[in-house]
């Protein structure tokens, strides 16, 4: 067998755009195969068939490029829970643009490696500049705000946490019942103490319980309150000038996980749902959800750069003294990873190409959808909705059904391959979570999704067995 050609310099574009040919038409069978949100059968019928693919792993002889890109592609799309389909509405798990997934494509190809400068000396100040002009964008009137790229909200709540503590020591993190469980993992994990829960039984902190815990602990330690812009399980957003307030009152710093909410910064029509976002010490940002990359592409940003000096890390393999002296950009510091993809890249041509307007019309249909979904269960007579919309997720349920119908309604989509739809706990009870991110999604589509679950409803009472 020849020796497998690169993908970059002058020769890997043509090496490349024979193998791209045999993806794409592999990604186009399989999801004609599959016809439908994610792939019918559930793991019994899933798994034994992406086994049979990969087998055997390694093989003694090689299948060759075409056709281990062909079978593999194909099995793994045919079993894909596919976001581009209007159906597939559960999670956080945005359909990325056709635009930022070829540019992922020339980010694989070139493969910077983020740590230092003669690894990625175009990507290093696109990386500083994209980074700087998104922290501008949650800081508008601070001179010097800055933000380091993350895989994620995860990776830059914990961020958030660990600069806290360099800024102060060990701080005593107060948090929301509402808000995502990475905040008291990253507590546990730079061992902090056990955060201080808030009640926050309407799905925002609860803003009495709030002033109170704050007053019952001022002075006896750092404070540090992580406020939520776009919860997980019922998109959310808490009272961020409120809770802004407060701290400024107690003395505390303040947190806010914008990870969902953030690019409603980016809509005229709906920024001001992320009002206050600019008084927190930290924000995270995330543009894998309301911002259709393809993962990664996370964001941690500091109304002052200087902020993020902490994660100042020297080796001298990567970042000699003499070196920096002499005006290469030291990159450990922007991050506490030391091999790193190149993830500003597929955002910066995002911004570029769509600009704020056409960011705004993703944004406002998206938004627009998920009105319209609350509209069409409001309509519904057999369909209880829990609230309207915030941003873009939408609960419901079948009226006068137990947690127990919802929750085997919900499977049965899944194992039939209809939909994909969340499940969450709200008020004590069990409800289907409807997160839309297409802003493809049509109003037939909508009604179609409540559709089939109005249909097993019915089926689920007239006493058939769901499969």
């Amino acid at each position: 067998m020849p020796t497998p050609p690169l993908a970059g310099s002058t020769t890997g574009p043509t090496a490349l755009r024979p193998l791209l040919d045999t993806v794409l038409t592999a990604l186009t069978e399989g999801a004609r195969r599959r016809d439908g949100p994610l792939p019918a059968g559930g793991p019994d019928t899933v798994t034994p068939h992406m086994r049979t693919t990969l087998t055997p792993l390694i093989p003694d002889q090689g299948t060759g490029a075409h056709h281990a890109l062909a079978t593999i592609v194909q099995a793994l799309t045919e079993g894909a829970a596919d976001p581009a389909d209007p159906l597939c509405a559960a999670h956080l798990h945005t359909p990325p643009l056709a635009l930022a997934a070829a540019a992922d494509l020339a980010a694989s190809a070139l493969n910077p490696s983020m740590d230092s400068w003669d690894q990625a000396p175009a990507a290093s100040t696109l990386e500083a500049d994209t980074t700087a002009g998104l922290a501008a964008e949650i800081y508008p009137h601070h001179p010097a705000p800055d933000a380091v790229i993350t895989t994620g909200g995860t990776e830059a709540n914990q961020l958030a946490l660990l600069l806290a503590r360099e800024r102060h020591g060990p701080v005593q993190t107060v948090t929301g019942t509402n808000a995502h469980h990475s905040t008291a993992r990253a507590a546990w994990l730079l061992g902090l103490p056990e955060p201080l829960t808030v009640p926050a039984p309407t799905g925002t902190i609860d803003l009495t319980a709030l002033h109170d815990t704050l007053t019952r602990n001022q002075g006896k330690a750092p404070l540090l309150v992580t406020a939520t812009a776009g919860t997980t399980d019922t998109g959310q957003i808490d009272p961020l000038t409120d809770i802004a307030d407060l701290c400024a009152q107690h003395g505390a710093e303040l947190h806010i996980d914008a990870a969902y909410g953030g690019p409603l910064l980016f809509s005229p029509t709906h920024r001001h749902l992320v009002n206050g976002l600019d008084r927190a010490d930290s924000v995270t940002f995330d543009l894998h959800k309301l911002g259709w990359q393809p993962a990664s592409a996370g964001i941690l940003a500091v109304p002052d750069r200087r902020h993020l000096h902490a994660l100042h890390h020297h080796a001298p393999y990567l970042n000699a003294d003499d070196d920096t002296e002499a005006g290469l950009p030291d990159l450990l510091g922007r991050s506490l990873r030391t091999t790193r993809r190149p993830d500003a890249l597929k955002i910066a041509i995002t911004l570029q190409a769509l600009g704020r307007t056409g960011l705004a019309d993703l944004i406002d249909r998206t938004c627009a959808a998920a009105h319209h979904l609350a509209d069409l269960i409001t309509r519904t007579p057999t369909l209880d909705l829990y609230d309207r919309p915030t941003i873009s997720t939408v609960l419901f349920r079948p009226t006068a059904a137990d947690d127990h119908t919802v929750a085997t309604i919900r499977r049965t989509l899944l194992t039939r391959g209809h939909a994909v739809l969340g499940r969450t706990h709200a008020h004590g009870r069990l409800w289907f979570k409807a997160t839309l991110l297409n802003p493809h999604t049509t109003p037939e589509d909508l009604r179609r999704l409540l559709d089939l679950v109005t249909h097993l409803t019915t089926e689920l009472k007239e006493g058939s067995t769901l499969r």
